[in-house]
């Protein structure tokens, strides 16, 4: 029997976390382990889009599909993703670069998850 590579572990390990959610959020603070600090609001009103992720190398990293969130003026430092565009369970999320929206706008995430 040949054993896994470390990197490939890795890269099995995450397909299988990304496989368990594609609906994408943004907060404005940390999530935690809930998917706390949602954003709201917005005209349109927020929501949360849906994101495809691939596969890329043995590497323990796999990427999303860019996805652009509708939001209100606010300071936004988080993404979350979700099994369902609303309700749902909290599966996984991480930084984004800190971005303060002083009206209505938007934001383009491309989410990744890395597996160490």
């Amino acid at each position: 029997m040949s054993a896994f590579t470390p990197n490939a572990t890795k890269e099995a390990a995450s397909v299988e976390i990304t496989s368990l959610g594609t609906w994408i959020s943004l907060h404005t603070a940390s999530p935690g382990t809930t998917g706390a600090n949602e954003a709201t609001g917005g005209s349109p009103a927020y929501a949360r889009e849906q994101t495809t992720w691939t596969a890329g190398g043995s590497d323990g990293v796999v990427a999303g599909s860019q996805v652009t969130i509708d939001l209100a003026a606010g300071t936004y430092t988080h993404f979350g993703v979700w099994t369902a565009e609303t309700g749902g369970t909290y599966t996984d999320g991480g930084t984004i670069t800190s971005t303060v929206l002083g009206a209505q706008g938007q934001i383009k995430v491309t989410p990744t998850h890395t597996q160490s």
